[in-house]
């Protein structure tokens, strides 16, 4: 009596759990801060691809590519652009995709345009990382970063350029501490030495593309090399390091060819993507229903809360959902569907060999728990290895089926034994003596 009064209390604990994951499922949901981000393929846009316009018999350093994917991005995201995919493909192309983006010409000059890397004069004032500024080198041009409308960004003088940068590294000094060490050529160690040397104390900004980057105080007199330090960890100064080593493309890029993916071909596969699973759904709601009664119409309420919250995940971590991310997120919910069918199988059998209805669900439950994790544990395995193929040879749309996949095994899971466990409990529970002698309700 003392085990089933325990068991009791943890399914009301459950069940209050379940209560606050829907409720914040529906506000992500109606948060207008939690957009549904779509993949080229389903809002339109363009895609480019990009090769190093080097001969044939020239090698290409993977440094350089990965530099080069970097200064794209930061130039593709000016555009605003909601989640463009820049990505290495083989050792000499790089590919470009911008949905929502229909004027070809405007995003290739873009792409194609050499990043500009400055030193600027910011005085005794910090700047933020991201602040959008202008300089004094090209005051009069719009900068990529400006926000249409918005006030003119503030402008500061060049102390000099990437031009004169030799070289940048990051490392770490004797206490751990990530740091940036750069040379400067002659002529960039001439300006550099006069200009810290007068402004001691003073903030010698570093500016991308108009955007800073970082804001050191100058501590001493910098001539041909010097140090850049803050509270960077190990990756954030390493990526520092990229930046200024590489102000400009390290490498020359052609357009090797361009596609225009129509935004009606992608309102059409939603409006096809969403009858068919709705139609699917709403079949597989109806079987379980009809086979499996109660235990079938309590399934149906988690199915449905094994949807909201695989949508809601999405949201919240800013999956891009494309035609192949639908189909691994459809192709979850069967799993889910499975699970369920695994469970109330073996309540079943219980059932039929006599036991009560309490012992049943229990039983039933903690025989089919090892079935469901080994099946889905598999599941997870394979998503990994398409999530790496899709990584490594530049298949993102194998890497969006296997990312919604497994969030949705995950989910499934979930919903399958903590879920459903809790609503047939619970029921059970409370009226098992008026089940005992109503067994077709649980679908004997």
């Amino acid at each position: 009596m003392q085990k089933q009064e325990s068991g009791e209390r943890r399914d009301w604990w459950w069940l209050l759990l379940i209560a606050a994951l829907v409720a914040a499922a529906v506000w992500l949901l109606r948060n207008p801060g939690y957009p549904v981000r779509l993949g080229l393929d389903l809002q339109g846009g363009l895609q480019v691809l990009l090769a190093a316009d080097v001969p044939e018999d020239q090698a290409v350093s993977a440094d350089d590519m990965t530099a080069a994917r970097q200064i794209i991005s930061q130039r593709v995201n000016a555009l605003g652009v909601s989640e463009p995919l820049v990505q290495v493909e083989g050792e000499r192309r790089i590919l470009v995709e911008l949905p929502g983006i229909d004027n070809v010409d405007e995003a290739i000059e873009l792409i194609q345009e050499t990043a500009l890397l400055e030193f600027v004069d910011s005085g005794d004032q910090p700047l933020p990382v991201g602040l959008c500024v202008r300089t004094s080198l090209n005051e009069g041009a719009p900068s990529p970063c400006e926000v249409e409308g918005a006030e003119p960004a503030p402008t500061f003088p060049t102390v000099l350029t990437g031009a004169e940068l030799r070289n940048a590294d990051a490392r770490l000094d004797e206490v751990s501490r990530a740091l940036v060490s750069f040379e400067m050529t002659p002529e960039g160690a001439e300006l550099l030495g006069a200009h810290t040397a007068a402004n001691l104390g003073r903030f010698l900004t570093i500016v991308l593309d108009k955007q800073v980057i970082s804001s050191p105080r100058i501590q001493a007199a910098i001539s041909d090399a010097g140090v850049i330090e803050g509270q960077f960890t190990l990756e954030e100064a390493q990526t520092l390091a990229l930046q200024l080593r590489f102000g400009r493309l390290p490498i020359p890029l052609r357009v090797d060819s361009t596609r225009q993916i129509g935004a009606t071909l992608g309102e059409q596969s939603i409006q096809d993507s969403i009858r068919a699973g709705a139609i699917g759904v709403l079949v597989v709601l109806l079987f379980m229903l009809i086979y499996y009664r109660l235990p079938g119409l309590l399934a149906d309420l988690a199915l449905l809360i094994y949807a909201l919250l695989n949508v809601a995940v999405f949201e919240w971590l800013g999956v891009t959902l494309t035609l192949p991310a639908i189909a691994g997120f459809l192709l979850s919910t069967g799993m889910a569907v499975d699970a369920n069918i695994l469970v109330f199988e073996r309540m079943k059998e219980e059932l039929r060999a006599g036991s009560s209805p309490r012992h049943a669900v229990r039983t039933g439950f903690s025989r089919a728990w090892t079935s469901i994790r080994d099946s889905n544990l598999a599941t997870m395995v394979i998503c990994l290895i398409l999530w790496a193929f899709g990584r490594n040879f530049g298949a993102s749309s194998v890497q969006g089926f296997a990312i919604t996949l497994v969030i949705g095994v995950l989910i499934s899971m979930f919903t399958a034994v903590i879920v459903t466990r809790t609503f047939v409990g619970l029921i059970v529970n409370q009226a098992t003596d008026w089940l005992r002698d109503r067994r077709w309700l649980l679908g004997v």
